[in-house]
């Protein structure tokens, strides 16, 4: 990995912590957009490294507590969130968006915070051998909150947030370069 890799893997991961890491609701999160729009600008397994990392590091510092033995579930959960981004990139013929588009990643943010909790709670199940069912049913106010919350949060940000990192980047050009040297 060269240093302007490094780098940005550093930023990313520095500001998906601390946002993690900023007091707010439970499940109101912003580090699922960042690994999937990390994932999409930069290719499937920078955004997956950038999601195991990130809950790695807030598995130790989380105001919610320390991880423990369901951090392995939260950093799959969240490594899947940014190698989809790589994915749902490729499957786009055309880089002008549309609001049907931004239904499309509303759509896939729901499923994969869906898909995410329900990761985490089989880890939670598992690890304290509580039916599976019974954890879903006491989580499920949180679910709600947390697909709801990306869900609509992907809607508003995702693809302003595209533009914007392709202008502060320098260009899209430059976006495939670092992203094909990392596949």
């Amino acid at each position: 990995m060269n240093s302007k890799k490094t780098a940005l893997l550093s930023v990313l991961t520095a500001l998906c912590v601390g946002i993690q890491l900023t007091p707010r609701p439970p499940n109101v999160e912003f580090t699922s957009l960042f690994c999937f729009l990390t994932g999409f600008m930069f290719g499937a397994p920078f955004g997956a490294f950038l999601g195991a990392l990130t809950m790695f590091i807030n598995g130790f510092l989380s105001p919610w507590g320390f991880a423990g033995l369901n951090m392995p579930f939260q950093m799959l959960g969240m490594g899947i969130i940014g190698f989809a981004g790589g994915v749902y990139r490729k499957t786009l013929h055309s880089e002008r968006f549309s609001l049907i588009h931004m239904f499309e990643v509303a759509v896939i943010a729901a499923s994969l915070t869906l898909l995410y909790d329900l990761i985490t709670n089989l880890g939670f199940a598992m690890l304290f051998q509580i039916n599976f069912i019974a954890v879903l049913i006491m989580g499920a106010w949180f679910m709600v909150i947390h697909v709801g919350w990306n869900t609509f949060l992907f809607f508003i940000s995702f693809f302003p947030l595209v533009e914007i990192v392709k202008k502060v980047w320098g260009g899209d050009k430059e976006l495939w370069v670092l992203k094909e040297d990392w596949q």
